[in-house]
Formats: C-alpha cells, structure tokens, sequence
C-alpha cells in the first residue's frame, strides 16, 4: 500500500515532466502550427496530452486513499495478450540496421514540393536527387505503418511487402518505429500499466523521432536538426550506430512492458 502523501507525490512529478513535453505542442495546435518532431507523437498516435497527463500506479501497486483501478476489459485484455506475444518475437529477434531510414525518403518518391508531408520545409536533394537515392540504394522497410504511407511507385522497391497481418514475422527491434511503438503499446494498457513507463516509451520515442526526421529527406536545419546524409557512406554509418544504441536502450524498456502487458492479460 503506497502512502497517499506519496503517490501524490508521485502524480505531481509525473504531471510536471508530461507538461514539459505537451506545453509547446499544445500552444503549436492553438495557432494551427506543427513541428514535425515535438508535435508527431500526439498526432501519428491516439493518445492526448491529457490523457498522457493521467497518473496511474497500474495494476500492481495499491493506493492510499484512492479508488481502485476498474476491472480490466476483455478487449484489453486480448490487446495485452497480443502485445505479449510481438514483444517475446521481437525480444528473439537480432537487430536489422540496413534500412538507413529510407522510409521518409520512399514517401516522397517521384513527388513534387507540394506533394510532400513536410512541404514547409525543403528536400535537401531536391525532389530529383531524392528520387535517385530510393531508386538506387535497396530500400528494406519492415514496418507496416511507415510502409503503407510509401508513395506508389516506391511500394515494388522495397524488398519486403509488409501488412497488418505480418506483423508478427517482421517486427524487428532495429526498427526506429519499432521503438516508437513501445508507447503506443504502453498506452493502449493504460490505466493497468503504470505511468511511469507509458511516460518513459514516450520519452525514449520522441528522442527516436529526432533521428528519423534528421536522416529523413528533408532539410529541417532552420529547427536546429543537423541532417544525417544517409546518401553517404559516412551517414549511413552514423544513422546504424545511433540505431543500434536505440534498440540495445530498448532492450530494458520492452521488458518492463512486457512483464506489464502479461499482468494485464492475466
């Protein structure tokens, strides 16, 4: 039984360090503005700030002076269940680290300025030397949710054809989006799983999507993003590195919501 000085004790930090990351976002939206790194993980994921901002002890931990947490669906029980069985895959599996993010690049493939996600902001390459690079570098994409977003004609370039349905056989913990997902995994168990680990994928996820956007086509400089020229040997070395430092970091944190997720299941 967790003293209930404690656990407020304990929300208050929780809510002080989600408000350091949600505070310029929400402040962005209210003026109709975006970023694509500090905005992206409240709009590509399901998950409100205010919904961040809820502090929870999760199933484990039994609170002075507080309601206890409702039972857990049978609907969220089977996602935990799910999320056990991809994150005891992922766990067997070696890192892949050939993908260089190519991802960002195969979503712009053979589109103008305008066409782009970003269009704020300029291709580095131009839309040309963009092209040049997907077409001639092998393109190794093993994420269903960055792949379905590939332009068209960058879909036959990638060596593996993932869907909703492969997941299982393809999840790698190379991936970056892979490790971004950690969070979104912790926050579909929310309120069973504890904050403090939804809020830790969070925080391991937004430094992820500081190395994709900067190995991403893009020129993001005038945000203070140096690129990671993965159309050069020397990128394509610095972007492996960074990748394989993410996924050892991961190592700890998979577990954590592992052993979290088969709690909820139970």
């Amino acid at each position: 039984m967790v003293p209930e000085a404690v656990w407020r004790a304990q929300r208050e930090a929780h809510e002080q360090r989600v408000d350091a990351w949600t505070t310029g976002h929400l402040a962005r939206r209210s003026r109709g503005e975006a970023h694509p790194v500090e905005d992206f993980l409240f709009t590509y994921y399901p998950h409100r700030p205010a919904h961040l901002r809820r502090w929870s002890g999760g199933l484990e931990v039994a609170l002075e002076g507080a309601p206890p947490l409702p039972p857990v669906p049978d609907r969220v029980r089977r996602t935990a269940a799910a999320t056990v069985e991809l994150l005891d895959r992922m766990a067997a599996r070696r890192p892949h680290l050939g993908c260089f993010g190519l991802h960002e690049w195969a979503m712009v493939h053979r589109s103008d300025q305008h066409g782009v996600r970003h269009g704020d902001h300029p291709l580095r390459l131009g839309a040309a030397g963009t092209d040049a690079v997907v077409e001639a570098m092998p393109v190794r994409c093993s994420h269903f949710d960055a792949f379905r977003f590939f332009a068209p004609s960058a879909v036959p370039l990638n060596q593996l054809q993932p869907t909703a349905d492969s997941r299982l056989e393809l999840e790698q913990p190379g991936c970056l989006h892979a490790t971004m997902d950690l969070y979104k995994h912790a926050f579909r168990l929310s309120p069973w799983v504890p904050s403090l680990l939804v809020a830790d994928c969070f925080a391991l996820a937004r430094r992820v999507r500081v190395l994709d956007m900067r190995a991403s086509p893009y020129d993001f400089t005038s945000l203070g993003l140096v690129p990671v020229q993965v159309e050069t040997p020397q990128g394509r070395a610095e972007y492996a590195a960074a990748q394989a430092a993410f996924a050892t970091e991961a190592v700890p944190l998979r577990a954590r919501l592992r052993d979290a997720a088969a709690l909820v299941s139970a």
